[in-house]
């Protein structure tokens, strides 16, 4: 079993930047892979970016590419998601989860945390 805890979310004008921190705990993410999912209110949830955790491998969505980077501390199991010139339509929920694919299908992934809310006000 796999527990990831989410942090870093908050409120933050227009342009502004943000870093999610998603650590987890029960097991090594050695061989598996890490991505990010946001949901907005009234929206369905959507793949934001995902890294192997093995080789740092990374793959964006086209609205995020350029603006988010993500990035990993093995020593401590989390991985980090700086987000730089927020947009409002950039407020959800994100959230991390871990499976044993890089994708952008939800589906993919085993294991999620409970989310952190991200809030872009223009």
């Amino acid at each position: 079993q796999v527990q990831l805890v989410e942090s870093g979310g908050g409120l933050v004008q227009a342009g502004g930047s943000l870093r999610l921190s998603c650590a987890a705990s029960g097991r090594t993410l050695s061989g598996y892979a890490m991505g990010w999912f946001r949901q907005a209110p009234g929206k369905e949830r959507e793949f934001v970016a995902a890294i192997s955790w093995s080789f740092g491998h990374t793959n964006y969505a086209d609205s995020v590419k350029g603006r988010f980077t993500l990035s990993r501390d093995n020593a401590k199991n989390t991985v980090y998601l700086q987000m730089n010139s927020l947009k409002p339509e950039d407020t959800a929920v994100y959230y991390c989860a871990t499976g044993r694919l890089i994708s952008d299908y939800d589906a993919t992934y085993m294991y999620w945390g409970q989310g952190t809310q991200v809030t872009v006000s223009s």
